[in-house]
């Protein structure tokens, strides 16, 4: 992850940013204040506006490194299979285990950070290389069709699922039919009709 994807690095940086983390998932994103970090991650308040402007500067770096985290379980995921059909079906259970075990650093890389998107002009490097490995995956089933687009929606159902199960919308003994659904059926490539 480069320096400019995740601002405030460095020792104190990198532990304010940790300290966020587990912060927001014990206690929510409301509860990360910037005293209240200043003070679990033994950073004086001025050294942590030195690396950091404000809260929501802290909240992007956590973003950003949910990303670079979802990114490596992707692609951990991706390499722990042998076959091509065997890769979305692992992507997408590694996703929905990243999304279900951080649900606030989740809240924070897609609701609270609408600058970190695959529309922007300048793509964090995080961002695009979770977004590379959803195309990675999908790209063998993709049969003619656009990876590219296949990725987005594909990211889509996966975004969706995890939101409206988090939100109680969706029928919880239903949960593994509808994962089993999307990663055998929705993007199986369909024969060409001659």
């Amino acid at each position: 992850m480069s320096g400019a994807d995740e601002p405030g690095t460095g020792r104190d940086g990198d532990a304010i940013v940790t300290t966020a983390w587990q912060l927001a998932e014990a206690e929510g994103l409301a509860a990360v204040t910037t005293r209240r970090l200043a003070e679990r991650a033994d950073v004086d308040l001025g050294a942590l506006y030195q690396r950091f402007a404000d809260r929501d500067a802290v909240v992007a770096a956590v973003a950003v490194r949910g990303f670079a985290d979802l990114a490596a379980a992707l692609t951990g995921a991706r390499m722990s299979v042998d076959r091509p059909v065997e890769v979305w079906p692992a992507v997408m259970a590694a996703y929905l285990d990243f999304a279900y075990a951080n649900p606030e650093v989740y809240d924070a890389m897609f609701a609270h950070t609408p600058e970190l998107t695959l529309g922007a002009e300048q793509v964090p490097e995080t961002v695009a290389a979770t977004f590379a490995e959803l195309r990675t995956a999908l790209t063998p089933l993709a049969a003619g069709r656009d990876a590219d687009i296949l990725a987005e929606l594909g990211w889509s159902l996966l975004h969706g699922m995890v939101m409206l199960t988090r939100g109680g919308r969706l029928r919880p003994e239903t949960q593994d039919h509808r994962e089993h659904l999307l990663s055998q059926n929705l993007f199986t490539p369909r024969p060409s009709s001659r």
